[in-house]
Order: C-alpha cells, then sequence, then structure tokens
C-alpha cells in the first residue's frame, strides 16, 4: 500500500499525464550481460518515462562479503543478512553495483538517477518472519513520490533495494529485491512488471514455460522443482499478481525489448 501523496502541485499535475509505468528489475547476474544497458536503453528511448529500474547485486555481494573474509550464505533463496553484513550490502547495492548501472545508462543518453529504498523513506519493511535471516525485510509500505516525481521531470530512477525498518527507527534492513520489485510495482499500479535474470524463464524440466498459472507455479515450488533465486521469483510474481499489477514476466535481458519473451504469468487458470 503506497503512501499518502504528499507531491507537490505543480508536480501532481505532471504526474497525472504519465501513463501506467512499468518497473523492471534486474538480477545480479543478468547486470553481467553486455547488452544489458543496450537494451534497457532502446526500450527507454522509444518510451521515455515509461519504465522504473530496481536492481540486484547477489553477485556484488558475494564478491565483496569474501573479499571482507565472510561467506554467502542463503536461506530458500534469500540472504542471510547480519548486523556487520547490512554495510557490505549497503556499499555493494547502494555503491558499486547501483552506480556502475547508473553510468552505464548515463553513457546510452539514458538521464538514470541512482536511488536506495532508504532514500525519502521510500521503502518501508517489517523484519523477516524466519530470525534466521537476520536483518532481512519484507516490504510493508512504499512511498512512490520521489519515483514519480524523477518520472516526470524525465528521469529514469534506478533503485536499490533495501529499506528502513517499521520496528527499529532508522534501522536498515537488506530486502530482496524481487520482493522490492514487486511491492514497488504495486505501489505504482504498474502495468507490467518484468523481472530480468540469467535465463530464458520458468522451466519445467528442459522447457520453458510461455505462460504459468498459479496452481502450476505453486506446483512448481511444492514439488522443489522451483527453488534458490526462481523460488523467490516466482513468489514475487504471485505477490504482484495478487496485489493488482497488470501483468508479470520473468526471462532473461532479450525479453525487456520484446513482450513476447519470457514466462508470462496468470491470475486466473485458463
Amino acid at each position: 500500500m503506497s503512501a499518502i501523496d504528499t507531491t507537490p502541485q505543480g508536480v501532481a499535475d505532471d504526474n497525472a499525464a504519465l501513463a501506467s509505468v512499468d518497473v523492471i528489475k534486474v538480477g545480479g547476474r543478468a547486470q553481467e550481460d553486455p547488452s544489458l544497458a543496450a537494451s534497457l536503453a532502446t526500450r527507454w528511448h522509444a518510451a521515455p518515462a515509461s519504465f522504473c529500474l530496481v536492481h540486484g547485486g547477489a553477485v556484488e555481494i558475494d564478491r565483496l562479503q569474501r573479499r571482507l573474509g565472510g561467506t554467502p550464505t542463503f536461506v530458500d533463496g534469500r540472504r542471510v543478512t547480519t548486523d556487520d553484513d547490512v554495510e557490505t550490502v549497503r556499499m555493494a547495492l547502494s555503491g558499486s553495483a547501483n552506480k556502475r548501472l547508473v553510468a552505464a545508462l548515463c553513457a546510452l543518453g539514458i538521464p538514470a538517477v541512482g536511488v536506495s529504498g532508504e532514500d525519502a523513506g521510500m521503502l518501508q519493511a517489517a523484519p523477516a518472519a524466519n530470525p534466521a535471516l537476520g536483518r532481512v525485510g519484507t516490504p510493508a509500505s512504499v512511498r512512490v513520490e520521489l519515483l514519480r516525481v524523477l518520472l516526470a521531470a524525465g528521469y529514469l530512477p534506478v533503485v536499490a533495494p533495501l529499506g528502513t525498518s517499521t520496528v527499529s527507527d532508522g534501522e536498515a534492513l537488506n530486502v530482496n529485491g524481487d520482493d522490492a520489485a514487486a511491492a514497488i510495482a504495486a505501489a505504482l499500479g504498474s502495468g507490467e512488471l518484468l523481472l530480468v535474470t540469467d535465463v530464458a524463464g520458468v522451466r519445467r524440466g528442459t522447457a520453458v514455460l510461455a505462460t504459468l498459472g498459479i496452481q502450476d507455479a505453486l506446483a512448481l515450488i511444492a514439488s522443489g522443482e522451483a527453488s534458490g533465486g526462481m523460488l523467490v521469483k516466482i513468489e514475487g510474481a504471485l505477490s504482484a499478481l495478487g496485489r493488482g499489477v497488470g501483468r508479470v514476466r520473468i526471462g532473461d535481458v532479450a525479453a525487456i525489448s520484446d513482450s513476447t519473451l519470457g514466462t508470462t504469468f496468470y491470475l486466473r487458470e485458463e
């Protein structure tokens, strides 16, 4: 649920003219694809201010953790984050991963602006239900005013998925990028959420599924066939659909510029 709109009137008038804003979330491995920035640039130049970008940073965080003597640990596809790890996550996500992506986009003529979910209290997060995850949060609310201000002014928001705890004032929580993107898409009333990863879509066996209904998605989770990062993506997709996002796809970088690619989720069985 988004907070009360406190955007200045002049900007609010501009916002009224904005079409539905999609959300594209780019995973850490997808950020290693050399064609990523060009694919995003093609889409932006075709329809400026039509989407908001959220990024993960698993590769970047893993690299920095190991450099600092730590070991990445995951539970059901979600990163365990200790008190010490939070600063590492901040450095990797809001620092190097965010700024590297922003620089690549700016070099291609996109007016990208890097922000964190902590900025302007954008992403409020409740501590994760599983205490073994540590300083990890689940999105509780999203203030989209900052995103709308940037989009209305012609800028592309590039969001690092960190949040502020709803329990401990000012405490930063690591929020999974797919969870953050789903919450932001719901708060913006997005027509589409695209989760970009390093595979062409959700697989059943060796086949990439063109579409996936809720019951089949839940069956993949229950059977264990969907696990790790894909498990979290499917959960994020179902959450977004359940909160009113018009369409959700999971695909690779090619799906950014081709709406027929990837696995498209639907809420009702056909």
